[in-house]
């Protein structure tokens, strides 16, 4: 007999090989419908799987993030039986499961899959989830692997299975289709009720430009068709609010290929929003007690060797300035935190001296591959809006809650009001991802669900997650349609701090080792700004918008006496802009509302002379006639109340 403990802390025995789908049906049948994997003693299986030790066990349904993934990674091999059918012969890289839905990376030889072959895979693959084909989990050996895939001719399968241990490959069939996998997988295709294929792209295999282009398949399936519909409509507005559309309607930034790709140029609208954000957040760190300092963008290849940098993203980083002086090589920065660790060892410190909160708005640069830039999302060249507290270790606790403060006070004001808090630890079983001893892991991972627990945050634990030098508290945040963003991290690091020989002088005269703070509350300002954009739809807040109003002559014998309301509201700190060109009036107020200025202010013949003028809110209409000073007076009071929040920090 086993024993079986429940999330509620109850227990039963059962007998040695059970499944968790059998345990759920003795439970109830609805349970054993409605559930899509299991959690044993922490590991997402199979429901079918045979638990063979005691064990926690957690049942996962929709709902739950670890159940989509096993629903969309069982629908990756639906996706690959259905092309294994109608192109034969084709052969298979990876199909992982992804945030929304899922892909696989195909040869399909001579042909070429186009987006007019989509509709045929969807019905296939319909076809066959509707026999309701089971998914049968085999351990095999590796030779025996090695041998199958090479029977078949698929060079791409053969060199992952060279990368394995034998004993632990496993073979995953559904229907006619075997595949290499590791699973987990659905019991069987039936829960399968709705698909969508979205798009076809190129992707190089395992991720190097000289390797072989693939076809990248991508799709998405649901357990209901009605859920597919709502996503569908969640697509058209995700395309409605596009940051890269947007930013081009607002002219806030601009890419150039002679400047080179993933090098965003921020233009004079959208520097102006950056900047606003930026000294929102300077003026915040400087009440928290951090001071600002400035680092280079570039740094001797030996800096980011001791700090680890290189080792572990080099590859990924920018080819190494060779100079003219023999051997010596400078590297693009990758992170700004080595410079500060340089910063911190640029005198003694003494115990008193702790905390020392350094924070930079850094610019670092990293090689991504082409076909993975998107937007202001993913780029070569960044800023972060960096920060690193060296403490005593008696400190971190409170430090760390202190910059959990200053995230969700940021969430606040620009009305992140969704999120939950991921706790990104390391994966034991990966020890070469990461720097430092277990026991300064150990220590680190304690302090952050510590934390976590004492602000009370909705948290999720992610192993494998973490920073290769230290576990992190990531915020995962829904936008205004529900897609989730990875904005603002928290990283608690013993390791830097040995690496770098970081010391203080404590009260005992003795020299110690000060722990590490790395936070980002925006992450990056080119993120940040495309998810603000996406948020909000371009509408920002009045307190950060370009331009808080807009004056529109009649015609332009009042062009003069729009330049004198501009004039006198830029005086008064109310950002304005004119329109005087010769349009009409209608297509001049449409256009601006299309820019998503708040305010539009209309003179003519009748606010000339009792200098006035007529407001409109943009998407409301008509506000009357007002006074150019009581109309300052209301954006501003307008402005402060969005802001009010600061007061509560």
């Amino acid at each position: 007999m086993i024993k079986i403990t429940f999330p509620d802390g109850t227990s039963r025995e059962y007998e040695q090989g059970t499944t968790a789908l059998e345990i759920a049906a003795g439970i109830s049948p609805k349970l054993a419908a409605d559930a899509l994997a299991a959690g044993v003693n922490g590991e997402t299986r199979d429901l079918t799987r045979p638990i063979l030790e005691d064990a926690e066990l957690k049942l996962y349904k929709w709902d739950d993030e670890e159940g989509r993934r096993t629903f969309w990674h069982s629908s990756s091999h639906l996706m690959a039986e259905a092309l294994d059918a109608l192109f034969p012969g084709i052969k298979f890289g990876i199909g992982p499961s992804i945030e929304n839905g899922f892909y696989y990376d195909v040869d399909a030889g001579s042909r070429t899959i186009t987006d007019a072959d989509l509709r045929s895979i969807e019905d296939k693959m319909m076809e066959f989830a509707r026999k309701r084909q089971s998914f049968v989990r085999r351990d095999v050996s590796k030779d025996e692997a090695l041998a199958t895939y090479r029977r078949k001719g698929d060079e791409y399968k053969t060199e992952l299975i060279g990368d394995l241990n034998d004993g632990t490959i496993t073979f995953y069939t559904n229907g006619g289709f075997t595949d290499l996998c590791r699973g987990p997988h659905l019991p069987d295709t039936e829960a399968i009720k709705a698909v969508r294929l979205t798009a076809i792209a190129g992707a190089y295999w395992r991720g190097n430009e000289k390797n072989k282009m693939l076809t990248r398949i991508y799709g998405i399936t649901f357990p209901k068709k009605k859920l597919l519909d709502e996503y569908l409509l969640m697509l058209e507005e995700a395309k409605k609010r596009d940051h890269r559309k947007i930013g081009r309607e607002l002219e806030l930034f601009a890419f150039s290929t002679r400047v080179g790709q993933g090098l965003p140029l921020w233009l004079p609208r959208g520097a102006a929003l950056r900047e606003r954000l930026e000294s929102f957040l300077r003026s915040l760190q400087k009440r928290s007690g951090y001071e600002q300092v400035i680092t280079p963008h570039i740094g001797q290849k030996e800096l980011y060797v001791v700090s680890g940098h290189y080792a572990k993203y080099g590859k990924d980083s920018f080819r190494p300035i060779y100079t003219p002086q023999e051997n010596e090589e400078f590297l693009l920065k990758p992170m700004n935190c080595p410079h500060h660790c340089e910063i911190y060892r640029s005198k003694p410190r003494s115990y008193r001296d702790l905390p020392l909160r350094l924070a930079e708005f850094g610019t670092v640069y990293r090689y991504e591959q082409s076909g993975e830039l998107h937007g202001l999302t993913r780029v070569r060249g960044f800023t972060q809006d960096d920060a690193h507290i060296f403490c005593r270790p008696d400190q971190l606790k409170d430090e760390f809650c202190k910059v959990i403060d200053i995230v969700l006070y940021i969430f606040r004001i620009l009305k992140f009001e969704d999120y939950t808090a991921q706790v990104s630890l390391r994966d034991p079983s990966d020890a070469e991802k990461y720097i430092g001893s277990d026991e300064n892991w150990e220590r680190a991972e304690r302090a952050i669900i510590e934390a976590a627990a004492e602000k009370g945050l909705k948290t999720t634990v992610e192993k494998g997650e973490a920073a290769f030098y230290g576990p992190k508290l990531d915020f995962m945040v829904k936008d205004a349609i529900g897609r989730k963003w990875q904005l603002g991290t928290i990283q608690v690091d013993y390791n830097l701090p040995e690496r770098f020989e970081l010391e203080y002088t404590g009260a005992d005269d003795r020299r110690h080792r000060p722990v590490m703070i790395h936070r980002a509350p925006f992450g990056s300002m080119e993120r940040f700004v495309a998810v603000l954009i996406e948020h909000t739809g371009g509408k920002f807040p009045l307190w950060l918008a370009p331009e808080q109003a807009v004056v529109l002559p009649l015609s332009g014998k009042f062009n003069d006496c729009a330049r004198r309301v501009a004039a006198s509201l830029n005086a008064a700190d109310v950002r304005c802009a004119i329109d005087e060109r010769n349009e009409t009036i209608g297509k001049r107020i449409r256009e601006n509302e299309l820019k998503r200025i708040p305010y539009l202010l209309i003179v003519g013949e009748k606010e000339e002379q009792s200098g006035t003028v007529a407001v409109r809110r943009s998407g409301e209409g008509d506000r009357g006639a007002m006074s150019i000073s009581d109309f300052a007076d209301m954006i501003r009071a307008e402005a402060d109340e969005e802001t009010a929040a600061r007061e509560m920090y």
